[in-house]
């Protein structure tokens, strides 16, 4: 049996985003690729992973447990690769803005004061921002990371910000409510967004959820007055978009952003990164309760 990494990947991936070409998206390559990827490992294995339609992908019950142990087997090897190669740079990953109007002022800073480690964001849609594949060595988080290879640390907290479209009625508005967008459909991305059923009234729940893979797609549908959206501050601060106007959501809950990392191989520098966050945000991340350090037994100090 011959089994390789790039079989693997694209495996995960298609398990992840439901269809081959957004999978082919999210890795970089044609969808054909990935089909062959996937082919090519179902034969090696002698049998079917997923079942196949116009559309969608779904996993076989064989497939759903070949993909568990898949994700474990890149995660493993992305942590060697990481612990053996030497680090250049930080490398800071996020599914969808990063630190919003933070993000220039934190780079700036630590070019200062590290110009021999550059902070490097990349973009990564990923529950785990990257980290799971080696691609990133500390994410942004604003959703719940229940992973215990994992550690966090709270930096700030956000508003959340409807996005709807400019010719829309709601557009006219200088804020809004959760109950406002119920009558409309609601664009999310049920694997890396803050954005969940939760936040509607149980007895007014939205008109109908369209799901998304990515922030540009997510966009694209809001401009088009196909749907509207509920996001994080920081998405209104990095993505401008024409055909799209954000407006603060009044008496919602705010989005708990946190930095996470893995948990027996923290990049250098870590506290440093974090301590810098948290005084961008203004120590707002200790607000509620626990400090960051003791809510998530990062080690912090």
């Amino acid at each position: 049996m011959d089994v390789r990494f790039h079989q693997l990947r694209a495996l995960v991936a298609v398990a992840g985003a439901g269809s081959f070409t957004d999978a082919a998206a999210q890795l970089g390559v044609s969808q054909a690729a990935v089909s062959r990827a996937v082919a090519a490992l179902e034969k090696e294995l002698g049998a079917r992973i997923v079942e196949r339609t116009t559309r969608h992908v779904t996993l076989t019950p064989l497939g759903v447990r070949i993909v568990a142990q898949a994700q474990r087997v890149l995660a493993e090897v992305a942590l060697l690769t990481r612990m053996a190669t030497e680090r250049r740079e930080l490398r800071v990953g996020y599914a969808w803005a990063a630190l919003g109007r933070h993000t220039r002022r934190l780079q700036k800073q630590w070019a200062a004061a590290r110009p021999d480690l550059p902070l490097i964001f990349v973009q990564a849609i990923d529950p785990t921002g990257g980290l799971a594949d080696g691609s990133s060595d500390v994410a942004v988080i604003r959703w719940a990371l229940d992973d215990p290879r994992f550690a966090t640390a709270g930096i700030g907290y956000e508003s959340r910000y409807a996005a709807v479209a400019t010719d829309s009625a709601l557009a006219r508005r200088r804020s809004l409510r959760i109950a406002d967008l119920a009558r409309y459909t609601v664009a999310i991305d049920s694997r890396t967004g803050s954005t969940t059923l939760d936040l509607f009234p149980p007895d007014a729940p939205p008109r109908a959820l369209r799901e998304t893979g990515a922030v540009d797609e997510w966009l694209t549908l809001i401009a088009a007055g196909q749907a509207v959206g509920i996001t994080a501050e920081a998405t209104a601060h990095q993505y401008p978009r024409p055909g799209v106007a954000y407006r603060v959501l009044r008496h919602a809950p705010r989005i708990a952003v946190r930095l996470a990392w893995w948990r027996e191989d923290p990049p250098r520098h870590l506290e440093e990164l974090v301590a810098a966050a948290r005084t961008l945000w203004g120590g707002s991340a200790a607000e509620g309760g626990k400090g960051p350090g003791e809510e998530t037994g990062d080690g912090l100090r």
